[in-house]
């Protein structure tokens, strides 16, 4: 099935690019381009593509302001959105997250993270680039007060499962380090998301960070 995806981005030449790399995948099309925020807003709800990637910095609506309008925790029917920028700025990782946004990467990162921050967010998952994970997630530890853990309805290997979200890991590398299988993974993954009311592994994550639940052994 091929996993249609919307560009936006105000620079035409660095849509042009993007462009190329996802459509050199057979299971990959780009659907629309759009030039700013309000413009990629308009294009996605009337479209609903598979992915939107969107820029941080756009004229009209900026890229957060844009995620919170298709991925917010007020929209009914989210669209998955993966923010794409030059930027490595805490400011604008904490806030595309928060804003709903099931993928961060850096437009340096190559085409190879690219095509699968996109495939991930099709599949429901979610990707940053490794360059910001967990110093975004340590940096949010570090502005919590000694307290901050929280109480949680999660069994010992949940908690397990989640600190090693927390730590970047992926589904077949959490299945390595625990010895369980891969599908028993992603179960825990998901009774974790439903129990906290998160909608990804990027949620999670922050989750575990912020709770100081990561740090913790």
């Amino acid at each position: 099935m091929t996993i249609s995806v919307l560009v936006a981005d105000d620079q035409a030449m660095v849509r042009g690019g993007l462009r190329l790399i996802l459509e050199d995948q057979p299971d990959i099309q780009v659907v629309a381009e759009a030039s700013d925020g309000a413009e990629a807003v308009e294009l996605a709800r009337r479209l609903r593509p598979d992915v939107c990637l969107v820029d941080v910095r756009m004229p009209r609506l900026d890229g957060i302001e844009v995620t919170r309008a298709l991925a917010g925790p007020a929209v009914a029917d989210p669209l998955r959105v993966v923010v794409v920028t030059t930027f490595d700025l805490d400011e604008y990782v904490y806030g595309a997250l928060r804003a709903g946004a099931v993928g961060f990467v850096l437009k340096d990162c190559g085409p190879a993270l690219l095509v699968e921050a996109v495939r991930a967010a099709n599949h429901g998952d979610a990707l940053v680039s490794p360059s910001v994970t967990l110093r975004l997630l340590r940096h949010l530890t570090a502005h919590l007060p000694a307290s901050g853990r929280a109480s949680h309805p999660l069994s010992n290997r949940e908690l397990e499962v989640v600190r090693a979200v927390a730590r970047g890991r992926t589904n077949q590398e959490i299945a390595a380090e625990l010895f369980i299988s891969l599908s028993t993974v992603k179960s825990h993954v998901a009774a974790v998301q439903a129990k906290l009311g998160l909608r990804n592994r990027v949620e999670v994550a922050a989750w575990a960070w912020e709770n100081r639940i990561a740090a913790s052994a």
